[in-house]
């Protein structure tokens, strides 16, 4: 996997159509922790080749900050996925930091990349290993297999759901994917998210939700932000730039939440190390080593958004 990106913040990540030199060159601006470059579904059949070369002049010409940088090929059901491996990561030099590639199936699959990405690198001077892989999640058959998925690849960095495809496959009755359904009584979406959530948590990746349909309405994708935020996922896809600082705020802790998770880790090392207690009142709660699991993970994420802690007062 990229040494560079694998633990960066993936709060919000942006989509932006590989064919739009117009959108390319807005994309390094727009404030999302990653950038996907899409040769996928946001370009048309008879672009899509055309789409590689202005992709491979995006990531050499821009300058993308710390931002992770990605690029979304084809699926292995369609006849440009070589093509778009061998082209775009031949060219783009040691910038590109991932491949995302959509509507995986099996683990066979990623091992597929793996292998071409291997010897696409050793072609064109990169160090092995350099490009991480991204996985969707977009079927049954992908759901049913997500925990061979998450475990076939050293180079795999988060799992993606996304749902809009994930809905034909099921054979939802819906016209709009990865928005609530008022008539369902409670998250059609939940045991989904979960199983995935789970699959990533235990391979050590990054595990992001799939993208809100309707971009003009920011308080529905604050509260369906919240449905994922809740559950431990990471971040999630952005369609338009007003989504990112919606989806960064959510999928970012509080000050207070933050500078409580770093007391909580401070009061349970002084009762651990000094008083050699296992267990100590923290207010009105009772803190143990579950607590500071949880609290650590809380500073990470917070960390890794770029937060730190209030100045405590001596």
């Amino acid at each position: 996997m990229s040494a560079r990106s694998r633990d960066l913040a993936r709060r919000s990540c942006l989509s932006v159509p590989g064919s739009s030199e117009r959108f390319l060159e807005k994309a390094p601006s727009i404030p999302a922790d990653m950038v996907f470059l899409d040769l996928e579904d946001s370009v048309a059949p008879l672009e899509k080749e055309a789409a590689r070369s202005k992709v491979v002049n995006a990531i050499k010409s821009y300058d993308w900050g710390d931002k992770v940088l990605c690029v979304r090929v084809n699926a292995w059901d369609t006849r440009w996925t070589y093509g778009d491996v061998i082209e775009v990561v031949s060219n783009a030099g040691s910038r590109l930091d991932e491949v995302m590639l959509p509507k995986v199936c099996s683990a066979a699959e990623v091992v597929a990349l793996d292998l071409l990405l291997t010897q696409v690198e050793a072609n064109c001077g990169l160090e092995r290993n350099h490009i991480g892989i991204e996985a969707q999640i977009e079927t049954v058959t992908g759901l049913i297999n997500v925990e061979e998925i998450c475990a076939a690849s050293p180079r795999l960095e988060t799992i993606v759901f996304g749902p809009a495809d994930f809905a034909a496959s099921m054979e939802m009755p819906v016209l709009t994917g990865g928005v609530q359904i008022p008539e369902y009584p409670g998250d059609h979406f939940h045991y989904v998210f979960s199983k995935i959530l789970m699959a990533g948590r235990a391979n050590g990746l990054q595990v992001i939700d799939g993208p809100f349909l309707k971009i003009r309405d920011l308080d529905a994708l604050r509260d369906y932000c919240q449905r994922t935020k809740t559950l431990g996922y990471d971040g999630k896809w952005a369609l338009h730039p007003d989504q990112v600082r919606v989806i960064n705020e959510v999928y970012t802790p509080t000050q207070e939440q933050f500078d409580n998770a770093w007391a909580i880790l401070d009061a349970y090392a002084l009762a651990t190390e000094r008083e050699r207690k296992g267990a100590v009142m923290f207010g009105e709660e009772m803190i143990d080593e579950a607590s500071r699991k949880m609290a650590v993970k809380f500073v990470s994420r917070g960390e890794r958004a770029g937060m730190q802690r209030s100045a405590r007062e001596s």
